[in-house]
């Protein structure tokens, strides 16, 4: 990231019976996987915590360990260890799955308990923690402190993101997430870039997290959200993570391409409008997938909807 790129931002607006109420100032980025952007709105140096949209680099300890071969993983498996998941029973059920595979008490899980739900299974992050804790067992690392920075899984997960973003893993800030596991402050044109390479095809271990991602993507998040109706609209097109806080990333199969966003407030809604905003300006999605996005997720009922003010710029 040795330029620095600004353009204008985006704006989201609210419109109720067509007049403004509320705005949202929203940062995009696209960037290849030789981490050089492409087009940005915003600041393309605009540093974030990547939360939730980190799951499927998370899941790299496992694919890369022999963890999956070992206890007879599958990809749904796998899937629902990249997810921010609803706490289906289809879903808390594949979460179980893989630690009865693994031999684990889901007592080990460290995640919160949901708020009037009964066990941690049902958290969104059950999945991944699954899948770190099915790490622990293979490589016989201790499970009771699985969280901890220093901890060799999470040591393990932090080498394997450094190595595809190829920088020195002591100049990572990590923090803890709400779930208890690390997750890391970076630039939106970092964040676009490990998707980019996620999705070039060019590393065995990130394509197979996208086949798991991309062929069951009920697992990745659930019906009627974002990620999940993005990747069921774009069969083999896209892969999609949300993060909390208003993070997004995107990523084009076989292309080499990540689009990575940031409402700066945080706001949900916003990030899922510009995300259907911008692909369909790039052309990654087609007018009739974006007509059945924006129905879903820019249509605020009766009286309210979202549109978006402003282009990414090209470089």
């Amino acid at each position: 990231m040795a330029k620095r790129t600004q353009a204008a931002a985006l704006e989201v607006r609210l419109l109720r019976e067509g007049i403004i109420e509320s705005r949202h100032t929203v940062q995009a980025v696209v960037s290849d996987d030789r981490g050089r952007v492409l087009s940005v709105a915003g600041n393309a140096e605009t540093a974030t915590f990547v939360r939730s949209s980190l799951k499927p680099f998370q899941a790299l300890a496992v694919t890369t360990t022999g963890t999956l071969e070992r206890y007879e993983l599958s990809d749904r498996d796998l899937a629902i260890m990249t997810s921010s998941h609803k706490g289906t029973i289809e879903q808390v059920r594949q979460v179980f799955n893989i630690l009865w595979r693994a031999d684990i008490d889901p007592t080990a899980l460290q995640c919160p308990i949901p708020e009037g739900k009964r066990s941690s299974l049902e958290y969104n992050c059950s999945g991944k923690h699954a899948g770190m804790l099915a790490v622990c067992q293979q490589r016989h690392w201790p499970l009771n402190n699985y969280l901890e920075r220093k901890h060799p899984v999470q040591q393990l997960i932090l080498t394997k993101v450094a190595e595809v973003l190829r920088m020195p893993a002591e100049e990572f800030i990590s923090v803890h997430d709400d779930c208890g596991v690390p997750t890391y402050l970076m630039q939106l044109g970092q964040m676009a870039s490990l998707y980019a390479q996620l999705a070039s095809g060019s590393n065995l271990d990130m394509e197979r997290i996208v086949r798991a991602m991309t062929h069951h993507p009920v697992m990745v998040a659930g019906d009627g959200e974002f990620d999940t109706e993005l990747m069921r609209l774009s069969p083999g097109e896209l892969v999609s993570k949300a993060g909390a806080e208003g993070v997004q990333c995107i990523a084009r199969l076989g292309e080499g391409m990540g689009l990575a966003i940031k409402v700066i407030d945080g706001a949900k809604r916003a990030k899922y409008a510009v995300a259907i905003h911008l692909l369909q300006q790039m052309g990654w999605i087609s007018p009739t997938t974006a007509q059945a996005l924006s129905e879903k997720f820019m249509s605020m009922g009766k009286y309210k909807r979202l549109e978006v003010i402003g282009e990414l710029s090209m470089l």
